[in-house]
């Protein structure tokens, strides 16, 4: 009675956190199975807990090539952990009982809002709705247009097939792949590669801000304060990232190949996927070091909170952003566009930025311990801390380290792929198994302490 009490009043944050990992350790079990392999033998636990981590955390990280080890029925688990890592787990359950019209409590719509990342009081189910209906719409969308090319490639049926699974895979930013390269055989496709980078910033901006855009006619408001800091950065951080690569990679003669239009299209395409989406057209491990920086900034940026992609989010950094141009305009409070934001949202901002680097800083650690970097093209620490940001930030980009890694290597980077999917700070929070919920009425004296 005590153990089942213990477990109803778990907080949403811990439902959320225990939800993962349950359907990770399902995911992981279904793929151990003989059917889920193309050769009909067990695959190890260690691998199938990667991939279906990776799965469910829209990373794109994997240990094993999808194409090769995984048969169609793996290939069809790996793309339904991605649809339901990309929306949110309690996203489809939920959905299916409304559709029965049973009644959903008020401690599921808790759960469900924390799931969403909102502090919005009501609605939560017609947010629900809106989620599903925007994210199978695009997907739908992204289905059609990528089978014009891979149907007249692969016949009907594998057309089809790879047409779903890549459409789903670039919406949900989950970067996983049934070629073995990525999309390094489409880095001449224009065609391919702006499909794929609209799905990709489709799925980054998040359902609050296209639902946002999509009921500003409607209902004649203007866009919130959330979606108007999520297009301004996107649009920002794109730009940034075309002209950056263009400058640093523009005498790289390794990186290029085909015409200056297919450079182009590449060049874009180089400054979408870092956002969270994995997929690569050309082999990072032949970039320029000023490139694989400018890589792991935007892969550390991520895409927007409420969205499927992950890292620091696009939101969150402009928060601090924001904070840092009233600090130098003599302001106490962070302003934008006549708007204040919340002094509590300022403050999880920057310890969200502080806990990013240090589990960055301490997986850096651990793995320049246990895995080793290859004695080629002077490669140095880079070489681990871009597959850390990667899988703390569910990316998918790596330049050679994921096959090659030790069992503790696989979960080190396994648990950074979880903590980036999930949320640092949800993560941390569903550790705390009582929550302080007395109000300290107490206030100690202030003193001044010498910063900077």
């Amino acid at each position: 009675m005590k153990k089942r009490k213990r477990i109803l009043s778990f907080s949403p944050v811990q439902w959320i956190t225990s939800g993962f990992l349950g359907l990770i350790l399902l995911g992981a079990s279904i793929l151990m199975l003989p059917i889920s392999s193309r050769n009909g033998m067990q695959t190890e636990f260690l691998d199938a807990l990667f991939t279906a981590t990776s799965a469910i955390c829209v990373t794109g990280l994997t240990t094993v090539t999808t194409s090769e080890h995984w048969s169609v029925f793996g290939q069809s688990i790996i793309l339904l952990l991605i649809e339901i890592g990309g929306l949110g787990f309690m996203t489809i359950p939920i959905f299916f009982f409304v559709l029965m019209k049973q009644k959903v409590g008020l401690s599921t719509r808790m759960i469900l809002r924390e799931a969403f990342n909102t502090e919005q009081m009501s609605g939560e189910i017609k947010v629900l709705f809106s989620v599903v209906k925007i994210a199978f719409s695009i997907q739908g969308i992204g289905m059609v247009l990528l089978a014009f090319r891979f149907v007249p490639l692969f016949g009907w049926g594998k057309g089809l097939w790879y047409s779903l699974f890549h459409a789903v895979s670039s919406f949900c930013n989950a970067g996983f792949d049934l070629f073995g390269d990525s999309l390094v055989g489409f880095q001449n496709d224009p065609w391919v590669l702006m499909v794929i980078s609209c799905l990709i910033i489709s799925g980054g901006l998040g359902f609050f801000v296209w639902h946002d855009v999509l009921t500003m006619k409607q209902a004649r408001h203007r866009l919130s304060l959330h979606s108007q800091i999520a297009l301004r950065v996107t649009g920002t951080l794109l730009f940034i990232g075309i002209i950056g690569f263009f400058i640093t990679e523009y005498n790289n003669s390794n990186f290029w190949t085909g015409s200056i239009i297919h450079r182009f299209f590449n060049t874009i395409f180089l400054s979408v996927t870092p956002r969270t989406a994995g997929f690569f057209s050309i082999d990072y491990f032949s970039m320029s070091h000023a490139g694989l920086m400018l890589t792991m900034l935007l892969m550390f940026i991520g895409g927007t909170s409420g969205s499927t992609a992950g890292g620091f989010k696009t939101t969150t950094f402009g928060v601090l952003l924001i904070k840092m141009y009233s600090t130098f305009h003599g302001r106490s409070r962070a302003e934008f566009r006549e708007r204040t934001i919340r002094e509590e949202s300022v403050s999880r901002a920057f310890v969200l930025f502080f806990m990013f680097l240090t589990v960055i800083i301490v997986s850096t650690m651990i793995l320049s311990v246990t895995e080793t970097i290859p004695n080629v093209n002077q490669l140095g620490l880079e070489y681990i801390v871009f597959e850390v940001i990667s899988a703390i930030g569910t990316v998918g980009l790596t330049m050679g380290l994921t096959p090659e890694l030790s069992s503790i290597g696989k979960i080190v980077v396994a648990i950074l792929m979880f903590l980036g999917r999930v949320g640092v700070l949800t993560v941390f929070f569903s550790l705390i198994i009582k929550e302080n919920k007395v109000e300290v009425k107490i206030k100690y004296p202030e003193e001044t302490v010498i910063i900077g």
